[in-house]
């Protein structure tokens, strides 16, 4: 029976006692499913509780067939072989001890003589063609060692595969290669990710909010549609519930008034004594039972459209993507923002990653420098800051910059959100820090975590915050790989931001969709000979 996963009534708590699931049901079938939510909605977790890693607190997790597991972030272990992160160290030797002539019977029968060609095509299908299973690991990039992990999974040949975040710090060439490999996939695959390249692939998605989980038919562009209808009837909610809350009000108030009125002629009524005491007193007992039933007619409905109000604004909370608003920067258009000139240097002084860049941005222009992992395109930015100083050749940056690299090394890990947000704006107030904080969903007692706690997706949403979320940002904005570890609507959400930005923006990013998004005129590959010098591609 083809591979299948059911979720029954899970529930789930983290070690510091928060509920992440409680009480969810989901179906897994023989398809290709893309697992999305927000950053710390537990799309982690819930492959691991899959995996048999972790246990739920309640409920049932059945697994139909075997599973394999690519992790998010790939372990690398002392006198590691690439062999060894295959599985296949122990079936090599094997091998290797038949063919010197020194295998016991049991050896021989042991023997897996078709291994490796099944290594070479596993291999060869994750973009890593021709590697040596003996290459120590520590000798590959990160995206390398992701790679290699997936082919050690088509090897197992697991009846479901479970993807976290496998595009994270992949090239071009290593995306190409893990969408190949979901392509021919047509067991059970479940993936999260936020690429949404990756997610097209997808025959369905299902999201995890704090509401639970729900299916959506079809790939990411179709799961993105509905969304956009679901957000467009979660605003009408709210509006309609608004406008009840202050429909009860006015019936409330109008109802007192003319309580009021009648009141009033009661007493006048009773000081001309133009009425029977027994029916006064009568009339006026039958007002206060009638006032008091309607009291509590008004209290219902007063409370009732509170409720809708706040279940409108809780599914609102939800479905609403984080904002990220810049204000004006107010770079002149023909002002030159950033020279360098025959640029080379890099990590090793003795052999530059970087030879001979030059590039000149004038005005409000927005250039990716691109290429594949290794091509230096992070120690590119460290050069053009002086973060790093140039074997030879010159660099020099003209205007008021941020950058933001890829471990948000501008944070302070001991201070707060706030106070490092406070740092690096200091002349803004404490509603204009709150409110930009805010924006990036650092509320109330969320701006005052310390930085070492926060997760990766936080702590990128704190840098964006602390970089490009003040009034007066600055005029050249330079992001490495800014979409890392970011949810989908944190993602879009800073497409939106800088967009709407009027500086210049140097960009490094293996995200197409967000390299359209943001508007970049100019891109340059590192890497390719003729572009070495600040070519357009």
């Amino acid at each position: 029976m083809p591979g299948h996963v059911t979720l029954s009534n899970i529930r789930f708590r983290t070690p510091d006692g928060r509920d992440l699931f409680a009480g969810i049901d989901i179906e897994f079938q023989p398809v290709r499913t893309g697992l999305v939510g927000r950053n710390g909605t537990g799309k982690s977790t819930l492959l691991r509780l899959i995996a048999g890693e972790l246990q739920p607190a309640a409920g049932n997790v059945v697994v139909g067939g075997t599973v394999g597991l690519l992790r998010q972030v790939p372990v690398l272990r002392a006198q590691e072989r690439v062999a060894d992160r295959l599985g296949v160290a122990g079936p090599l030797a094997v091998l290797r001890r038949l063919e010197a002539g020194l295998g016991t019977p049991e050896d021989a029968a042991l023997a897996d003589w078709s291994l490796e060609l099944r290594i070479a095509d596993a291999l060869a299908s994750v973009g890593l063609a021709g590697l040596d299973p003996q290459r120590c690991a520590a000798t590959l990039s990160g995206g390398e060692r992701t790679r290699v992990d997936l082919a050690g999974l088509l090897l197992d040949a697991p009846d479901i595969l479970l993807l976290d975040e496998p595009t994270n710090n992949l090239d071009a060439g290593g995306r190409s290669a893990v969408i190949d490999v979901l392509h021919n996939w047509r067991g059970c695959a479940i993936v999260v990710s936020h690429d949404r390249t990756l997610l097209r692939e997808m025959d369905l998605i299902v999201e995890l909010t704090s509401l639970g989980a729900t299916t959506y038919g079809g790939n990411w562009d179709v799961y993105a549609e509905r969304k956009a209808v679901e957000l467009a009837a979660a605003n009408r909610d709210l509006d309609t519930a608004q406008a009840r809350l202050e429909m009860a009000a006015r019936k409330n108030q109008q109802r007192r008034e003319r309580q009021a009125r009648r009141d009033k002629a009661g007493r006048k009524s009773r000081d001309r004594n133009d009425m029977p005491k027994i029916l006064l007193n009568a009339r006026r007992e039958n007002a206060e039972r009638t006032g008091a039933r309607n009291d509590t007619i008004s209290a219902q409905r007063t409370v009732k459209a509170k409720q809708d109000l706040h279940a409108a604004r809780a599914r609102l909370e939800i479905l609403q993507p984080i904002t990220v608003e810049l204000g004006s920067c107010r770079l002149p258009p023909g002002r030159i923002v950033l020279e360098a000139d025959r640029l080379t240097g890099g990590p090793d002084a003795k052999d530059p990653v970087i030879r001979e860049f030059s590039l000149r941005m004038i005005g409000a222009e927005r250039i990716a420098i691109r290429g594949p992992n290794g091509a230096g395109k992070s120690s590119l930015l460290r050069l053009l800051i002086g973060e790093l100083a140039p074997r030879s050749g010159t660099a020099r940056i003209n205007v008021p910059f941020a950058m933001l690299d890829q471990t948000v090394s501008l944070l302070d890990p001991k201070g707060t959100v706030l106070e490092n947000y406070r740092r690096l704006n200091p002349g803004e107030d404490e509603n204009a820090c709150r409110a930009a904080l805010a924006r990036l969903k650092f509320r109330a007692d969320a701006a005052l975590q310390t930085v070492s706690t926060l997760s990766g997706g936080e702590l990128l949403r704190a840098g964006l915050a602390a970089t490009i979320g003040s009034a007066s940002p600055p005029m050249l904005l330079i992001l490495d790989e800014p979409t890392n570890h970011l949810d989908i609507d944190a993602i879009r959400a800073v497409e939106a931001g800088i967009s709407a930005y009027d500086g210049a923006l140097l960009l490094v990013s293996h995200d197409p969709d967000f390299i359209s998004a943001v508007g970049v005129t100019r891109s340059i590959e590192l890497g390719v000979e003729h572009d070495a010098h600040g070519g357009v591609d």
